[in-house]
């Protein structure tokens, strides 16, 4: 008996479980007539004026329709309406439903309106299961701030998203947005872009492989193979940042900013961008990359800025600052160098070294002429030093004074004069390059002609006093000048000398990191939670 009774409870059971699977039917709320035609439709309902159905909390309105009971299943002719909720309105000439699977297809001019976006193409198909809409024709998408058009789509009800697998264009009153994969969240306007995407105005050019894009607030943030081109200026970087209201960009890892009006390169770690001030700020191993007179110039400091347009240029570097040319190279604390003078100051401690000599003074300036664009004066002032190494002995060139004062010619110092309380110690050599004899000697002025970056001649001027000495005959402690430095072993002798050694080590890891970010298979960029969450937000 026991035994019995479980069967059939088990029985029981199992007849509940499908009449809770079986579909829900179809039901007719309303319709002005009603009528039966088998030969013409066999086994449907002929529904027609002010149809009004309705099925597990959707309603579909029409002027006509054919309703098959048997199968679940309606077709719906002229004025077709579809609504779920407050969710989902779907309008159209003519559409299908079917009861059992939950499904809609709508075609002729159909429109799907959400809360916050419109899609209007030729043909739509709606899986209520998954809460996903489908279209396949050339369709237009609209809300406040921008239309989309794609030839196909997707649509997630529940996410607000429309995701495009096909070419698709954002045009925005501001710019315009072009990729063949995007996901596109209606309420937010947050856009998610991967492979080669382009967003277009008039202020830049945006290219990138992987980015979000604010489309409300223009806030973007690009990760792949991305650059942003203005005028005469691109910003490249593993990661870039940017802000269209305030015309701001910031970029991170292996860095490059490309002036091609200047022919100037920036390179580092980490910049930022400020459009409208016409600005550029780096650090983490700044350098900057200048082309003058067939030749780079590289200027480095822990913080490089550059600001002003063309004609009124400056260029700022802090903090333990060098530079190197081909033929000349120098240290300072920092640098000001401004393109409307042609002026070029280094400040703090200045240190210059042209081929084998080596120029100190407290001040020190490097002029250029606007016209030719090309290097002209150097002025050093207060206790000038010159010094090189003599070529063949331990010795050294000295000329010390007050203020020093060199013409270039074809980007090398060629004539140079020192004035005020002037002293030299110089060693002469013949043309077999045997010393004949040391040149003690004071003066008010020196001129100095120079030859491939090495002493040619030099010329005394009045009040001249002093000797030259048989190397035995002048000891050693009185071959040097008073104050003299010799700092050879600092000297920059390539563009590489040009960084501190812990900054070459930061380059090292993050440009290894950036070969493995590299290495990675590139794949969509993950959702932020300010998209997901954007609903909740606003209704808190």
């Amino acid at each position: 008996m026991k035994k019995f009774l479980f069967r059939c409870c088990l029985i029981l059971l199992g007849t509940n479980l499908v009449l809770a699977q079986a579909p829900k039917k179809i039901i007719v709320e309303h319709s002005d007539f009603a009528d039966v035609n088998q030969v013409e439709i066999p086994d449907a309902f002929l529904l027609t004026g002010n149809v009004r159905v309705n099925h597990d909390g959707v309603v579909l309105t029409c002027n006509k329709a054919y309703y098959f009971q048997k199968e679940n299943y309606i077709k719906a002719f002229g004025n077709v309406q579809i609504v779920q909720g407050d969710t989902l309105f779907l309008n159209s000439k003519y559409a299908e439903y079917n009861g059992n699977v939950k499904k809609a297809f709508a075609t002729g001019n159909a429109v799907m309106s959400s809360p916050d976006a419109t899609l209007a193409t030729d043909t739509i198909s709606f899986d209520r299961n998954t809460q996903e809409v489908f279209y396949n024709s050339q369709g237009t998408i609209t809300n406040k701030e921008n239309t989309l058009q794609s030839k196909s789509g997707k649509y997630y009800v529940a996410q607000k998203k429309f995701q495009f697998l096909t070419a698709v264009t954002i045009t925005n009153p501001t710019y315009v947005i072009k990729s063949n994969h995007l996901d596109y969240y209606s309420n937010s306007g947050h856009s998610y872009l991967f492979g080669p995407s382009t967003i277009t105005s008039k202020a830049n050019y945006i290219y990138t492989e992987k980015g979000f894009y604010d489309t409300k607030k223009n806030l973007a943030h690009f990760v792949k193979k991305s650059y942003i081109k203005y005028d005469d200026r691109i910003i490249r970087g593993d990661s870039l940042y940017y802000d269209r209201n305030r015309e701001f960009a910031s970029a991170t890892r292996n860095v490059k900013i490309t002036d091609s009006i200047n022919r100037a390169i920036i390179k580092g770690h980490y910049a930022e961008l400020y459009k409208k001030k016409d600005s550029v700020f780096v650090t983490k191993r700044a350098v900057a990359i200048n082309f003058v007179e067939n030749d780079s110039v590289y200027i480095h400091g822990k913080k490089l800025m550059v600001t002003g347009k063309e004609a009124n240029r400056v260029i700022r570097a802090f903090n333990n600052v060098r530079f190197y040319k081909t033929d000349m190279s120098g240290k300072c604390d920092s640098i000001h160098s401004s393109s409307k003078t042609a002026l070029t100051k280094m400040i703090g401690n200045p240190i210059l070294w042209n081929g084998e000599s080596q120029i100190t003074g407290d001040v020190m300036h490097l002029i250029g002429n606007n016209n030719t664009q090309k290097l002209d004066s150097l002025k050093v002032l207060n206790n000038t030093f010159l010094v090189s190494k003599d070529t063949l002995g331990t010795g050294y060139n000295q000329v010390k004074g007050q203020n020093l004062y060199g013409k270039f010619e074809e980007g090398k110092l060629h004539d140079v004069d020192i004035v005020k309380n002037t002293e030299v110690i110089y060693y002469m050599r013949n043309d077999a390059k045997e010393l004949i004899g040391i040149n003690k000697n004071v003066s008010s002025k020196i001129n100095l002609i120079l030859e491939k970056n090495a002493i040619e001649s030099i010329t005394f001027f009045k009040q001249v006093d002093g000797d030259i000495y048989p190397e035995k005959d002048l000891p050693e402690n009185a071959r040097k000048l008073r104050g003299l430095v010799w700092r050879g072993d600092e000297r920059i002798k390539s563009k590489d000398d040009i960084f501190p050694p812990e900054e070459n080590e930061l380059n090292d890891k993050l440009v290894k990191q950036g070969k493995v970010e590299d290495a990675k298979a590139n794949a969509p960029m993950k959702i932020r939670k300010e998209t997901l969450n954007y609903d909740k937000k606003k209704v808190k």
